[in-house]
């Protein structure tokens, strides 16, 4: 297992050199995303602003302040706590996103499903995880709230966020097909077909 430090934006190669059990830091940019700007990107067809072509983009609708805008706060929010919302529901939109808009990455918890697993292994991408409830530490990785797009939908605007040392994160899905999920399902069904067949029970 290895730990890689990624200043994003990355391109295909990099992604591709990351496996399941490695562990990734990232540097410099990463985008905000959830269910709402997903639907309103790919459903309704809004475009946005941002260019996503090879960055991260992490799970979340973020509780921030508005403020003023500043040098110290150019996009007019300063962030209070930035979590990490359940992954899988946003499936089907993995392929559009890394298609149309070249994202790279993508951060949550949870993991996400064989539609994804695809779309990493025919474009190049991967699954970071970040561990349910570390929203008060993940925050602390975010710098700056740099620019929003699509703010009418807040909190679910599209956010771009300054990072330093955002991580260490897990590798849970890789571009090879490589799933931390899917080998626990598989565990996990072989240890109770061996616990069923030592008290003779049937499946």
């Amino acid at each position: 297992m290895t730990h890689h430090i990624l200043e994003m934006p990355a391109n295909e190669a990099q992604v591709r050199a990351l496996k399941v059990g490695d562990t990734v830091t990232l540097e410099r940019t990463l985008f905000g995303i959830r269910d709402a700007t997903l639907m309103a990107m790919f459903d309704r067809a809004r475009k946005t602003k941002f260019d996503l072509q090879g960055h991260a983009v992490v799970h979340t609708a973020p509780n921030v302040k508005k403020v003023p805008v500043s040098n110290e706060n150019p996009g007019g929010y300063i962030p209070l706590c930035i979590g990490t919302t359940t992954s899988q529901r946003m499936e089907r939109f993995t392929r559009p996103l890394m298609e149309q808009n070249g994202v790279r990455i993508i951060i949550g918890k949870g993991g996400m499903g064989p539609d994804t697993s695809k779309a990493f292994r025919d474009i190049g991408g991967v699954y970071l995880a970040v561990v349910g409830g570390a929203a008060a530490l993940q925050t602390t990785w975010i710098t700056a709230v740099e620019d929003v797009d699509m703010d009418d939908l807040h909190p679910e605007s599209l956010w771009r966020f300054a990072i330093k040392n955002f991580g260490p994160l897990l590798v849970a899905m890789d571009a090879h097909g490589g799933s931390l999920y899917t080998k626990v399902q598989d565990e996990a069904a072989a240890r109770r077909s061996a616990i069923l067949a030592s008290i003779g029970a049937a499946e």
